[in-house]
């Protein structure tokens, strides 16, 4: 029987997509050896025909890629429980049908390892249970993962919610510069919310992995690796092989709409490293109040930019759009004239841009950014250096590296409350990224770590090579 790699990921399209991206890298080394099966969950809110149509896409392209669909599971929303917590509760009760389907895999194919992601840590015990290795892939960087694995430490130095150390910093192995309590991602905020014992829960399982892999490479994070390596972020039991196969992104998009054709054509005509590119992930939304401040700060810079806006969210203080794809009035939600004032310089897309084929072009120079890390990793492959504009998740965590420990972005002030930002900081923030010697340093910088970045995943010497190498080994 052929062998096969079981990996779960997440729900939603960005959890999907890496859990693929993961797959195609190990069939590119090994397609011989190992054929990938990939455990999904149906019935959450993330669920979107564009997963079914991506799903297709990937069956038909790579004969040894294959999907298993869990059962669908629904779950009640009750009022003294987070989304986080609820969508916590949901995969947990997906991933009870996982024996199930374990043996169903089984029957044709010999499984020899289950990689999950770091939600998915319900799936462990029964991993176990039928004698399978577990391996953990951390979607997020070594920094992070230092953080999450020093996570139950810091649970036991304190009995409070981090949302009420408000005068507190956190001091983490790897990490230089200390981190406000108040940052921490949203599901470790609040000892109230049932999430942040999953949080907990999760995190304390890292260690017990028989392995981690990471989406990074061992020069872009080599301090907290060797934090995680030394031992120093689990004081009490023993720390797995880190795997840092990265930097792992998707393939460019190709634009499937007029305004991403568009935008790119745009920038085929502007001198090079002239555009500042404005883009907050798949889910990265602001209000109107801020879109407008954006746009004076955009207008009174001078700069050329590219600037992705979305729909504003119902709800100002999740930063994050309800639906994707939903039409609006992109005119009504900037100031009047904007576009018209800005026509020879900006150009606004509504929605989406093909991100990765942005980057890459010759005319960016430099990308405000919400410091997701699948956008980290883009920027830094492109050579781009960054404006750092966190918004929700683990991006502050990043932000405070990539500013204070990587030296790769520059920081940009928030109101300490809900996270606003003027239009003259953001002025002043573009300006000095495309105008000032410590810019230019940032662009020098970005430059050599891009070589870096391809070196490490593009030849058999690479350190990334070396590591997928490594993991394969552990398997037998």
């Amino acid at each position: 029987m052929q062998d096969t790699i079981v990996l779960v990921p997440a729900p939603g399209m960005g959890h999907i997509i890496s859990m693929v991206e993961l797959g195609k890298l190990i069939l590119h080394h090994y397609v011989h050896k190992f054929s990938i099966t990939i455990l999904f969950t149906t019935g959450s809110d993330l669920d979107t025909p564009s997963i079914t149509s991506y799903i297709h896409r990937v069956s038909q392209s790579n004969s040894s890629i294959s999907f298993h669909r869990l059962p669908s599971v629904s779950i009640d929303t009750t009022p003294t429980r987070s989304i986080l917590a609820t969508a916590f509760e949901f995969i947990r009760l997906s991933i009870a049908h996982a024996p199930h389907a374990l043996q169903q895999i089984s029957n044709s194919c010999t499984i020899r390892a289950l990689v999950i992601d770091l939600f998915c840590t319900s799936a462990f015990p029964i991993a176990k249970d039928l004698n399978l290795p577990v391996y953990y892939f951390f979607t997020s960087g070594a920094y992070c993962l230092a953080a999450m694995l020093y996570l139950p430490k810091i649970h036991d130095q304190t009995t409070k919610s981090f949302k009420d150390l408000t005068a507190t910093e956190l001091h983490f192995p790897g990490i230089s510069s200390p981190l406000k309590a108040t940052h921490m991602p949203e599901p470790t905020l609040d000892r109230d919310d049932p999430g942040y014992w999953d949080m907990l829960y999760f995190c304390s399982h890292l260690p017990k992995s028989n392995g981690i892999i990471a989406n990074t490479f061992d020069d872009l994070e080599s301090k907290a690796l060797k934090a995680i390596a030394d031992g120093v972020c689990v004081p009490d039991s023993p720390t797995p092989p880190v795997y840092c196969i990265g930097p792992l992104i998707a393939d460019a998009e190709k634009p499937t709409s007029e305004d991403g054709n568009e935008c790119l054509s745009w920038l085929d005509s502007q001198p090079s490293g002239s555009v500042v590119f404005l883009c907050f992930g798949s889910r990265g939304s602001f209000s109107v109040v801020q879109v407008k401040e954006i746009a004076h700060g955009l207008e009174r810079s001078g700069q050329r930019f590219l600037w992705v806006v979305k729909k504003p969210p119902r709800d100002e203080k999740t930063k994050q759009a309800e639906n994707f794809t939903a039409e609006f009035d992109l005119e009504g939600v900037l100031p009047e004239g904007f576009l018209e004032r800005t026509k020879d310089r900006g150009m606004v897309v509504k929605t989406w841009a093909p991100q990765v084929g942005v980057l890459r072009k010759e005319a960016v120079g430099g990308f405000v950014t919400h410091c997701g890390w699948n956008s980290v990793l883009e920027a830094v492959v492109a050579g781009v250096p960054m404006v750092a504009w966190p918004l929700y998740a683990e991006q502050q965590l990043n932000r405070n590296v990539l500013v204070n420990d990587m030296k790769m972005a520059i920081d940009l002030e928030q109101r300490e409350n809900d996270g606003f930002v003027s239009g003259d900081e953001l002025e002043r923030r573009v300006k000095e990224l495309m105008e000032s010697e410590q810019g230019r340093e940032l662009r020098g910088k970005s430059s050599k770590m891009r070589e870096i970045a391809l070196a490490a995943l593009g030849s058999a010497s690479g350190s990334s090579t070396r590591a997928v190498a490594k993991f394969v080994e552990a398997l037998g």
